[in-house]
């Protein structure tokens, strides 16, 4: 190792330190305890050097200085809990920090800085992830790790092979739909559970888009009836809902199957792009901020899991079904049928089609088609259930989207 390599790492390894030291001390934490912004780069710079030693004069050295750090942790440990104080938090941080730099030391740059910066991040969500585990009910826990075990356990000795006549079901596949599907779910509920149930009805109507734009469009129609006065914020909920809508499939689209996402990139841009028009329209000419509830159950259920899997299986199937027996014209139709109910399956079913026994733009018109589905059924529900006021917005604004969404799939798609 020539000496510039050499200061290059023993410097990596000390800003590290220094980091992970400035959220100790912008925390208070190191009035209370042992560390500070110089005691952590002093750790690392040890951990560093220990590795050298170790590695160029005496292997023993770096067993004998972690565990000589150890000792001064469990001192300090004792000391503070003796003053009511029984947190770990700082001291298992130090041991950490001395192993970041031993990694640097040895070559391991981004693994050392990966866990530094890492450290930092959650020492300094503190507050918010008491605030997640507080709103965190046993129900979710139990909930969450049943499907992740079972998932775990199921998924890796599923089949990976194709059943049936048409031989397009595949369990393996489906299951994995199933997880992958839950997963986009689990990032928007964790949002709800971080953020907290009220907020400004913009971010309520994100939020809500990412675990369903059905269920916002449901809600805020409901309360449009009692506060029509606040049909222009729930209009702009219901419209933000329906606008993330089109860019989560877009997203799920490009995860399985970039072809066909770049087929979607069109009609699914231009119908949200009408949807974000109409947002910003709402946002600045809307004088009141009423706060709205975002309600979302935990997505690892077992139940809705298996359910969306039988669903997924299903369209999967149907849509090979009309495609054989009644070519395109029975993809489209089975999209407008299937986008009736849910989006995500058909998504997933196109994605997997596409490219094979379905063309990327028949498949790329067949989603726009369950997605323009999908907020046909919305306007609906604004329309049945919500006030004059509320109506007033979203049929024009709807009828934009299913207008601009239907043109550019057939007319620009090809």
């Amino acid at each position: 190792m020539t000496q510039s390599e050499l200061f290059y790492r023993f410097g990596v390894a000390l800003v590290l330190g220094i980091l992970v030291g400035l959220e100790r001390q912008y925390s208070g934490e190191a009035e209370h305890h042992f560390g500070g912004i110089r005691t952590f780069a002093f750790i690392s710079l040890l951990g560093c050097a220990s590795a050298m030693i170790a590695t160029e004069y005496a292997v023993w050295f770096f067993p004998l200085a972690f565990i000589g750090l150890a000792a001064m942790v469990l001192a300090s440990y004792v000391a503070t809990s003796e003053k009511g104080d029984v947190g770990l938090t700082t001291e298992i941080t130090s041991l950490l920090v001395f192993l970041c730099g031993a990694l640097v030391y040895w070559g391991y740059l981004e693994l050392g800085a990966a866990l530094a910066v890492i450290v930092t991040l959650f020492l300094s969500l503190k507050v918010k992830l008491h605030t997640l585990a507080a709103r965190i009910s046993q129900e979710d826990i139990l909930a969450t790790l049943k499907f992740a075990i079972i998932t775990v356990i199921v998924l890796p000795i599923l089949p990976n092979r194709t059943y049936g006549p048409l031989d397009v079901l595949n369990p393996y596949n489906i299951w994995l739909m199933v997880v992958f599907i839950s997963g986009i779910n689990f990032i928007g509920y964790v949002l709800v559970k971080v953020l907290g149930s009220q907020h400004g009805i913009g971010l309520t109507g994100l939020l809500g888009g990412l675990v369903s734009s059905t269920a916002v469009t449901l809600s805020f129609s409901q309360r449009s009836q009692k506060e029509p006065v606040l049909g222009r914020d729930f209009a702009l909920a219901i419209t933000v809902a329906s606008t993330t809508m089109f860019l989560r499939v877009l997203f799920e689209a490009y995860v399985l199957n970039q072809v066909l996402a770049y087929s979607l990139f069109v009609p699914l841009l231009a119908a949200a792009g009408v949807g974000l028009a109409a947002c910003l329209y709402l946002w600045f000419s809307s004088r009141s901020r009423e706060r709205g509830e975002v309600s979302a159950s935990n997505p690892f259920e077992l139940g809705p899991a298996i359910q969306f899997g039988l669903l997924f299986a299903v369209i999967l199937f149907v849509s090979k079904a009309a495609q054989v027996y009644l070519g395109d014209a029975g993809v489209y139709l089975s999209s407008v049928l299937a986008g009736l109910t849910d989006v995500d399956a058909i998504t997933l079913s196109m994605a997997r089609l596409a490219g094979a026994d379905v063309s990327y733009a028949v498949a790329a018109r067949a989603v726009t088609l369950a997605a323009l589905s999908n907020t046909v059924v919305k306007g609906g529900i604004a329309i049945s259930l919500g006030s004059a006021s509320l109506r007033r917005y979203i049929l024009p604004i709807f009828g934009a989207v299913l207008v601009v969404g239907v043109a550019t799939a057939f007319l620009l798609v090809g």
